[in-house]
């Protein structure tokens, strides 16, 4: 389960390199998963199975997925789990990177490195504050993505006989 090892990895890697050496990694390994995140709901909906119904299976692939008939069950998830993913890797994630490179800057500027104790200047209290926000938001637009995988999971399941 890809969704859960990505929230639970990132405690442990971070008690276990110091903290610039987790940023490069994140910051290498982020890209990539969101990628992933937004191409594999584009593979599920292309390779959407029909419905079996009596003796023959019904519309599958993209139309299949577009069928109105499926468009809560099959549809909803999928985009959600799309969109989660593109909303990561075009929006929050360069919008992240833009604070982190802002906070390296007010470091210099600083004398101090943002997790060194207080107290901060206003400007990097400001740039604490949006990564933190920005970093929120990218938990609960992966949460949302996750939920809906794990319902779509449900419903091809539910499918099995």
């Amino acid at each position: 389960m890809p969704e859960r090892s990505s929230m639970l990895a990132p405690a442990h890697i971070l008690r276990t390199l110091p903290r610039p050496q987790f940023s490069t990694l994140q910051s290498s390994i982020f890209p990539v998963y969101f990628g992933l995140q937004t191409a594999v709901p584009l593979v599920l909906a292309l390779t959407y199975p029909g419905e079996k119904v009596a003796g023959r299976f019904g519309t599958s692939g993209l139309s299949g997925v577009f069928s109105e008939s499926n468009r809560w069950n099959t549809l909803v998830p999928i985009m959600t789990t799309f969109l989660g993913g593109i909303t990561n890797l075009l929006v929050i994630q360069p919008a992240t990177a833009k604070v982190m490179r802002q906070r390296k800057e007010q470091e210099s500027i600083d004398g101090k490195k943002y997790t060194d104790a207080g107290p901060h200047s206003k400007e990097m209290m400001k740039l604490n504050k949006s990564f933190g926000k920005l970093h929120q938001l990218s938990a609960v637009v992966n949460l949302a993505a996750l939920a809906a995988t794990i319902y779509y999971g449900v419903v091809l399941a539910e499918r099995l006989n």
